[in-house]
């Protein structure tokens, strides 16, 4: 997608995703009084950081307790609300101000952590050629349980990005956990 698609749709997703974010802010809030947004480092194009947003699910400190960044159903540090955010991907709704700052596109490669990319071949580092997306081929192809060497697409083209965006509101009810790898890698 081009820049001003972009800020189009992530405009239009705001506006019409306000009422369900804020019910969700308010829930995040009420279980346990901590910050509703999480804020992490991520690496965009060109290998470029930029903080993503989230709503919060996890307990305060999650990073540094239990598996780390690594998260799988049932995991005890997400909390009440956020049972439900991670499974209906509201968590995900503040990357739309992601794709506004222009960190982010709709569609791309989602971003990963700097651990992960210091371990891409050189085939994996072609995801820092674009920026990286709300949605993409991952996603509607499996999400987590796509193998990492399926999640890299090397076509892309505007009818591609037009059948993601089509198949995207489908694969945001079929799950996001990752396992003990946090999905980037094949177990051992």
């Amino acid at each position: 997608m081009n820049r001003a698609a972009d800020v189009a749709v992530a405009g239009f997703g705001l506006l019409v995703a306000a009422p369900i974010l804020g019910i969700a802010a308010a829930g995040v809030k009420l279980a346990d009084g901590g910050p509703v947004l999480y804020r992490q480092q991520r690496v965009g194009k060109d290998g470029v950081e930029f903080e993503l947003l989230k709503l919060r699910t996890m307990v305060v400190g999650a990073e540094t307790k239990g598996a780390g960044a690594a998260v799988d159903e049932g995991d005890s540090r997400i909390t009440g609300p956020g049972t439900l955010l991670r499974r209906l991907s509201i968590d995900e709704l503040p990357q739309l101000w992601n794709v506004i700052r222009g960190d982010m596109s709709v569609i791309g490669p989602r971003p990963t952590l700097a651990y992960q990319v210091e371990r891409y071949t050189p085939h994996q580092r072609r995801r820092l050629e674009v920026k990286p997306g709300l949605t993409g081929w991952a996603q509607v192809h499996g999400r987590a349980r796509l193998p990492w060497a399926e999640r890299i697409v090397d076509n892309r083209s505007p009818l591609v990005d037009l059948k993601i965006l089509l198949r995207t509101p489908l694969a945001l009810f079929s799950g996001t956990y990752k396992g003990a790898s946090g999905g980037w890698r094949d177990p051992a």
